[in-house]
């Protein structure tokens, strides 16, 4: 049990700088870099506590977009600032650059064959379609709590 909470405790802090970090590039202001780091770490945090209860990586995703998603309208309420100044700069942690990477490094070697080689194939699919979910997740898991937090129109 330890352990975990340190799992979940170092997760947290090493998924809040790069939220702030990026919130930095996007011209946050100063005093809103502490939430953007809050929502970071807890969606970080939410998508490892997830995974760790054998959930599928895009399915986690999902759930902690939509979580970031839940928690930055909040604080937009409370300041009364757009979402989305929050949202993005904390769903950065969860973008799947391992995915990508080795999406990337398999076609390279792809190409530089002179035959196709099915295990490399199987790896660009495989590793590609997981790159694509799980971005397909983190913008619907964003974009999912507005639509409804915002509706104007009952849903039935």
């Amino acid at each position: 049990m330890l352990s975990f909470l340190n799992l979940l405790l170092h997760d947290a802090f090493f998924s809040a700088i790069p939220a702030v970090g990026f919130a930095m590039v996007f011209n946050v202001p100063k005093r809103y870099l502490v939430y953007c780091a809050i929502a970071g770490a807890i969606g970080h945090s939410s998508r490892t506590i997830l995974l760790q209860f054998s959930m599928p990586i895009e399915w986690a995703t999902f759930v902690a977009a939509a979580i970031v998603g839940l928690i930055t309208i909040r604080f937009a309420k409370r300041h009364l600032a757009p979402p989305l100044m929050y949202a993005v700069a904390a769903i950065i942690p969860m973008v799947p650059g391992t995915y990508a990477f080795n999406t990337v490094i398999a076609l390279i070697q792809l190409t530089a064959q002179s035959q196709v080689s099915p295990e490399l194939t199987a790896q660009v699919i495989v590793n590609g379609l997981k790159t694509v979910f799980i971005l397909g997740a983190l913008a619907v898991g964003l974009a999912l709590p507005s639509l409804l937090y915002y509706r104007t129109r009952p849903i039935i």
